[in-house]
């Protein structure tokens, strides 16, 4: 198949620690054709989704680990298999993405399903399966937030579309700050906050759950560093082995059939404690920890599941 990744600067990933690189490799070794992108080289034109892309050549080599051909305009129709794996923020950049890759289908399978990557934002999709989340408010009013937060007095509050850990700010008991931080979140952004009611379990990790095709394949635990609240890699959390618990199959088993049904074949969800706390459908991570922990080859899972749904 001929297979187009859009992403952030392939030149510049973790090959030890970055999903889309363990996807590509795994899709390479597989005798796919690879070709790479950036979101800002994607256009609409006279009816076609087109993108500046270069032929992809990958390997497990520290500092030479890309070959990338010479730049030129291709037509994604003509591709297989798109990825849409840039990183967030989800912003209307982001939005306007997803509905020009959606212009492909289902003549092109893009994964995972660009209208419902844009449906379903990590912080919002939970709240499809309330019984399956910590107390949860999402508002921009200083008013309902400070009820919310005399309601449970320690709590977590944080952009509702953020990622990687930024603007995550834990709010206990004796904290005085949130109308400070509702002023600044207002100063430049018009979206709602979300707060949840703090989990203690945190310290002893966030468990990220891998999903392929809406079934539960393992997990790693992220431990936060010492002084920290968050445990996201990108801030210093450290990654962990861990089994599945009896609860992560059970939310697995709640969530795994909606997944599958909106095209979601590569997800990560976020468990504290007994708690899901949000489901990532934009550009997961994870893969490479669960292998050298676990031994489980989950590129070669995700890919099974693509030429499977390509030969159908």
């Amino acid at each position: 198949m001929k297979i187009a990744f859009q992403m952030d600067p392939v030149t510049a990933v973790n090959i030890d620690a970055d999903s889309t690189f363990r996807l590509a490799e795994e899709a390479q070794a597989r005798g796919h054709e690879l070709y790479f992108h950036m979101v800002d080289g994607l256009s609409w034109r006279d009816g076609r989704v087109v993108a500046r892309a270069r032929k992809m050549e990958v390997r497990r080599v520290y500092g030479d680990h890309v070959t990338l051909g010479e730049e030129e305009e291709i037509d994604l129709a003509t591709m297989d298999v798109v990825w849409l794996r840039q990183d967030p923020p989800f912003d209307m950049g982001y939005i306007t993405n997803t509905h020009l890759l959606e212009q492909l289908m289902p003549e092109v399978l893009v994964v995972n399903d660009p209208f419902w990557v844009r449906n379903c934002p990590e912080k919002l999709l939970v709240l499809q399966f309330p019984e399956l989340i910590p107390p949860t408010m999402i508002a921009r009013d200083l008013a309902d937030l400070r009820a919310f937060k005399h309601q449970h007095g320690d709590i977590i509050l944080k952009p509702l579309y953020g990622n990687g850990g930024a603007g995550v700010f834990r709010l206990d008991p004796n904290d005085r700050n949130l109308a400070s931080l509702h002023e600044l979140f207002a100063g430049f952004s018009r979206e709602p906050l979300i707060a949840q009611k703090f989990i203690p379990d945190v310290s002893n990790g966030d468990k990220r759950v891998i999903l392929v095709d809406g079934e539960p394949v393992g997990a790693i635990n992220r431990v936060p560093a010492e002084g920290e609240t968050r445990s996201n890699m990108h801030v210093g959390g450290r990654p962990e082995k861990v089994s599945l618990s009896e609860r992560d199959l059970e939310i697995c088993a709640a969530i795994g059939p909606l997944l599958r049904e909106r095209g979601q074949i590569f997800v990560g969800i976020d468990v504290i404690g007994d708690y899901l706390t949000e489901i990532n459908v934009t550009s997961p991570t994870g893969i490479q920890e669960l292998e050298r922990f676990d031994g489980v080859n989950v590129a070669e899972k995700i890919w099974q599941v693509i030429e499977a749904k390509r030969a159908g």
